[in-house]
């Protein structure tokens, strides 16, 4: 009689596991190979995407009011700069711009300079992420002034590197446990209704700064986004800027517009601080520039931008030709498309539908309805009466929108707006589409709500 065998046989019960390729998988590999302090907002892994939709690798489809975070104005995969990206790759893909240059880079310095506002000489400076090219600016800036100093603004955004972090005005999660920042930056309030801060009082405020601790005569650059991104899109108001310009004519500090998430064609303009009709010294420029293809940069006055001198700026990668030949057919699309007119259409629609909205499904908690062109955002509160921020009830929203198919982002410095950056190439269907979710996933949020209340 055979011995028995001492492996024990395989029990019938056994655990189950997520199939492979699945989203349970991929976030069972993702969690044990990436980095925690890589958050992602939504817990599904991309397997194709057109224009303003996008299919998960469980083949659910997905409507994309995020855009990659605004990265997508002219939709995922347009053919115009998948074609571009395509012809570039079947020549070269990289050679560094420092060792041997390529037209495409000048040629997207070129279409940069004659877009940017401002009647006077400009030069560009072409690298790959948008915290670099804040870093760059400020570098430029002290280079031209010979000065140290900074100066930006309570709830602004600037990334996340060790400077730009000190330039951020958001502590959770950007800053925390990353300390000490770069010294000779400081921080002015930012003009919110939403608090009671006037642009008066911001201004007061800031000259405040000056006496006690910021010498104008050691601030090289005042920074500043136009629409306030993760801050909770809240626009700089048009008196504001020009105080600011005026500040900067009179003390030979340079006045720097963060375009990074406003700019191309976001708010129905080429960059938002033209609503203003004020013209700054330097614009830092990334995301939407290239249609999902990584590249920033710097554009700035001629003489600015070349105080430092040869080898002083650059970096590897800096104006990848693929990403620079994707630029521009982004670029020309925009043009050619009409999407400036496009994204004030669509953000006066959405504005409409979502006061609509408010008055019907969620009396009283929809507080503000904000931003420019088809850069919005819409902020909950729990009553008009306190207008205190509600951080759980805009989660429901976004967590409900998901499970119906439609991808949000939240904003501000309390978590409590969401922001809309669907791709302005989204044809009309689309976006209804998109917002009758939003409308159902804020009344099953709203109902949620009633229903623990009653309990």
């Amino acid at each position: 009689m055979p011995a028995k065998s001492k492996t024990p046989a395989k029990s019938a019960k056994t655990k189950a596991t997520a199939p492979a390729g699945s989203n349970a998988a991929l976030l069972a590999r993702r969690e044990a190979a990436v980095a925690r302090g890589v958050a992602s907002a939504a817990p599904i892994f991309a397997a194709r995407a057109e224009n303003a939709e996008l299919w998960d690798v469980e083949g659910k489809r997905y409507i994309d009011f995020a855009g990659g975070i605004a990265v997508l104005n002219t939709g995922h995969r347009h053919p115009g700069v998948i074609a571009a990206a395509k012809a570039q790759e079947d020549l070269y893909t990289h050679t560094s711009f420092q060792v041997v240059p390529y037209e495409p880079y000048v040629a997207l310095a070129e279409k940069l300079n004659a877009l940017a506002p401002g009647d006077f000489a400009k030069k560009s400076l072409l690298v790959t992420t948008g915290a670099e090219a804040v870093e760059n600016a400020v570098k430029i800036a002290r280079a031209y002034t010979r000065r140290p100093g900074v100066i930006a603004f309570s709830a602004g955004y600037h990334g996340r590197t060790l400077l730009t972090l000190g330039l951020t005005g958001k502590v959770t999660p950007y800053k925390k446990d990353v300390g000490p920042f770069p010294g000779d930056i400081w921080r002015a309030p930012f003009p919110d209704a939403r608090n009671g801060i006037t642009v008066d009082d911001a201004l007061k405020a800031l000259d405040t700064l000056m006496k006690t601790d910021a010498d104008p005569d050691r601030v090289a650059a005042i920074i500043l986004e136009p629409v306030l991104g993760e801050g909770g899109y809240h626009p700089v108001p048009t008196e504001m800027w020009q105080a600011l310009r005026a500040i900067c004519d009179k003390h030979g500090i340079l006045l720097i517009a963060d375009e990074i998430q406003s700019g191309f064609a976001r708010t129905g303009a080429w960059f938002a601080i033209e609503h203003s009709g004020v013209v700054p010294d330097l614009i830092t420029v990334a995301k939407s520039m290239a249609g999902g293809y990584p590249i920033a940069g710097v554009i700035g006055r001629a003489e600015v931008m070349d105080a430092l001198a040869p080898g002083g700026l650059g970096g590897t990668y800096g104006g990848n030709p693929v990403a620079c030949a994707a630029a521009l057919a982004a670029i020309e699309a925009i043009e050619t498309e009409g999407l400036l007119a496009r994204s004030t259409a669509m953000g006066e629609s959405l504005r409409a539908r979502f006061a609509d909205m408010g008055a019907r499904v969620a009396p009283f908690r929809m507080w503000d309805i904000r931003g420019l062109g088809a850069m919005l955002a819409v902020e909950f509160v729990t009553d008009f009466d306190s207008a205190t921020p509600d951080a759980t009830l805009t989660k429901a929203v976004v967590a409900n929108a998901l499970k119906r198919g439609l991808i949000l982002l939240g904003c501000g410095m309390h978590g409590n707006a969401v922001r809309i950056m669907v791709p302005i190439t989204a044809s009309d269907e689309i976006v209804a589409e998109g917002m009758a979710i939003f409308e159902a996933a804020l009344a099953e949020a709203i109902a949620a709500e009633q229903k623990l209340a009653a309990e």
